[in-house]
């Protein structure tokens, strides 16, 4: 099983010292923030790709999607 983690920066190095001493049960593994978001980001799409199947919310078109995008580019500063 694998599990994130969100640690306060003055915690850190205690509770990775403590997973440490569970080094036959826990390997911890540190990551950059940038590759922490784009996990953060993508479990945050595979659950609204969950809640669409189950008919709870209605995601926008890939239509939509690239309309959007041509707005935010013309409103750029």
């Amino acid at each position: 099983m694998k599990v994130i983690l969100d640690i306060k920066d003055s915690k850190a190095d205690f509770i990775l010292e403590m997973l440490e001493g569970f080094s036959t049960y826990v390997k911890a593994k540190q990551i950059s923030p940038a590759k922490a978001k784009v996990m953060e980001d993508l479990a945050e799409s595979i659950e609204e790709v969950k809640l669409h199947k189950q008919g709870k919310i209605k995601l926008q078109s890939a239509e939509e999607f690239l309309n959007e995008l041509k707005y935010m580019r013309c409103i750029k500063p």
